[in-house]
Order: C-alpha cells, then sequence, then structure tokens
C-alpha cells in the first residue's frame, strides 16, 4: 500500500478459508472428548464419577448413586443449581428419574495386567477390554454387570456371563450411546415397559400404580370430594426402611448432611 510492492487482500481472500466442515477425523476426536468427558463426570453436578458406586438410567447415562439419592431425598428447599438450566449439563428433572427403580446399579470388575506394574484397570471379564471412552460398552439388566460390545455379541445364551442370570436382548443397555438408531430403540423398550407396569430395572413401577388407582378411584371421578380423610403427609425425618446396608449408611449420611443445612439456614436467617 506504500509502493512497497505488497498487493491488498481482496474481501474472497480474506474469508474464503474462515467457514469449513470439520474432517472426519476432527469430528471422531471431539465425539471421544464427548465421551471421555461422560464417563468422568455425573451431568448433574459435574463431580467425579465413582465407578464403585455407579448407576445407569434407561439412555445408558452414568451417575454417582449417592447424588441419585440426594436428589431423591425430600428437603425443604432444592439445592442450589440442582435443577437451574445452564447449571449443569443436566437437570434432575429432566432425567425422568422418579425413585431407584429408575436406575441400574452398575458392577464393574477390576482387572490387573499380567507382567504389568501399573494399576487395575476397569475391564470387560470376558474381552479383558479397558472399559471406557474407547470401548463401546453395553449393560445388563437386571443384574447391572458391564461387559464390552463386542464380547456380548459373541454369547450365545441369553445368561450373564457373570451371574448367570436369564435376559433378553432387549434388556442389554448400551452405555453413553451417541447413534440415533439406538436411542430411539432405548426409548421403545421403556415405553413398552411402562405399558407392563414396569421400570427400568424390570421392577413394578409403583408411580404407574398409583396413577392407575387413582384414575379408578371411583370417589374422585365426579361424586364430589373424597369422603376419605386424606394420608398423613410423611416426616423429614421418617426415613424409609432400607435392607441395603450400603444404601441404609448412604441414606442416614445424606439426612445428617441435610439436617447441618437446614440447621445453618436457620441460624443464618435468626441472625
Amino acid at each position: 500500500m506504500g509502493n512497497d510492492g505488497g498487493s491488498i487482500p481482496t474481501r474472497r481472500e480474506l474469508v474464503k478459508s474462515a467457514a469449513r466442515n470439520p474432517t472426519v477425523s476432527e469430528l471422531k476426536a471431539t465425539a471421544l472428548e464427548s465421551l471421555s468427558h461422560s464417563w468422568a463426570h455425573d451431568p448433574l453436578n459435574s463431580e467425579p464419577l465413582d465407578m464403585e458406586n455407579l448407576v445407569s438410567d434407561w439412555q445408558g447415562r452414568l451417575y454417582n448413586y449417592e447424588t441419585i439419592l440426594k436428589a431423591l431425598m425430600p428437603s425443604d428447599e432444592a439445592d442450589e443449581g440442582a435443577d437451574t438450566p445452564g447449571a449443569h449439563e443436566l437437570t434432575f428433572s429432566a432425567t425422568g428419574i422418579k425413585s431407584l427403580r429408575d436406575v441400574v446399579k452398575l458392577k464393574l470388575k477390576r482387572y490387573a495386567p499380567p507382567g504389568s506394574k501399573e494399576k487395575e484397570i476397569w475391564a470387560c471379564p470376558v474381552s479383558l477390554k479397558e472399559l471406557g471412552p474407547s470401548t463401546k460398552s453395553v449393560y445388563v439388566v437386571p443384574c447391572g454387570h458391564v461387559f464390552a460390545e463386542v464380547a456380548m455379541k459373541q454369547i450365545q445364551e441369553e445368561l450373564c456371563p457373570e451371574c448367570s442370570e436369564p435376559f433378553q436382548s432387549s434388556d442389554v443397555i448400551p452405555i453413553l450411546p451417541t447413534e440415533k438408531t439406538e436411542i430411539e430403540r432405548l426409548a421403545k423398550r421403556l415405553e413398552a415397559l411402562r405399558a407392563k407396569g414396569l421400570a427400568h430395572t424390570l421392577k413394578k413401577d409403583k408411580s404407574a400404580s398409583k396413577k392407575k388407582r387413582k384414575a379408578d378411584d371411583p370417589e374422585k371421578n365426579g361424586n364430589g370430594a373424597s369422603e376419605r380423610a386424606p394420608p398423613p403427609k410423611a416426616s423429614k425425618k421418617d426415613a424409609p426402611t432400607i435392607n441395603n446396608a450400603f444404601a441404609a449408611s448412604l441414606t442416614a449420611k445424606v439426612l445428617a448432611e441435610q439436617e447441618e443445612r437446614n440447621k445453618r439456614r436457620k441460624l443464618a436467617a435468626a441472625s
């Protein structure tokens, strides 16, 4: 521009390389990065996943058992940001989880490669492939054992290779599925289960039974208000009876945390 022999670039030359479609390798790298994050972090609070206390819903998403338990516990006030759009990857209300019957406790197996000084890995008990974002994995309902998908395709009998519990092919759930066909299949499976009054764990869906009883109640179908007295409200301190020792201890821990949090709120309000 200053008689130095240079040239002035045109607008076309400036913007011709600005917009381009990502390459296949770039798309794969992005998908692997997203899967790696989902295998390592709880989508409800972004905390690291505890692989020994892992649960999954009908869509194959992974959560910490404690996170689901806290979200299901009654409280005077919801946890800050728990259901705030944008606060985390996913809000609890968007998961559709109504009870522990909507999640399956996953059972992963540790494996130490022979002759290796590295730490143990979580691996498929059949193929010994390391479970994670680089291996397409599935779990079996209702037992919850996790395998590499390639290993499950080689199994002829519909019996869990770990516990020999029978299952149907429709109850093999992909972990963190990305393909549209897989997600559609899982949605149809859940719809069929709900039509039978069952939850994701193949246990009876109590919420569906309550809705049916309410619809069939003649006292509430156009003949005025019910003459029966309403049932007493459950107290927050009335913890349900839990047979599982781990779940019972975790529930007690959550209740203690809630009670301590409520005390701090009352002290702050009084001051």
